[in-house]
């Protein structure tokens, strides 16, 4: 870390990967919540994903509903509702939304 800090040219190119990285996740998170709240309306409120910051989210899911997720979704989060927003991207957001949606209506989750 410190040949990057001490170099002019690899600090400012690390922050540019920052800056990157930082709003990637940021379009992640507004993703989800455009497609829990407009595109499939979510039972609940899913403001809490964008006023979070950071790499994890907390999702207000239960540990049944984390359990179903993982299992039948291929969905990978903790028992409490932590979620990496960094594992979301373009190709799954949509697929993750549908899977928490379908949870929360207590629908069958599938992998497909």
């Amino acid at each position: 870390m410190s040949l990057i800090l001490n170099d002019g040219v690899l600090f400012e190119e690390w922050k540019v990967d920052i800056q990157t990285m930082s709003g990637r996740i940021k379009a992640m998170r507004h993703g989800l919540h455009r497609q829990l709240t407009e595109v499939l309306g979510t039972p609940g409120n899913w403001d809490h994903i964008l006023r979070q910051i950071g790499m994890f989210s907390f999702t207000g899911l239960g540990g049944a509903e984390c359990g179903l997720l993982t299992e039948k979704a291929h969905i990978y989060l903790t028992g409490n509702g932590r979620i990496s927003m960094a594992g979301l991207n373009s190709g799954n957001v949509e697929y993750v939304a549908r899977s928490i949606d379908a949870v929360v209506r207590g629908k069958t989750v599938s992998s497909s």
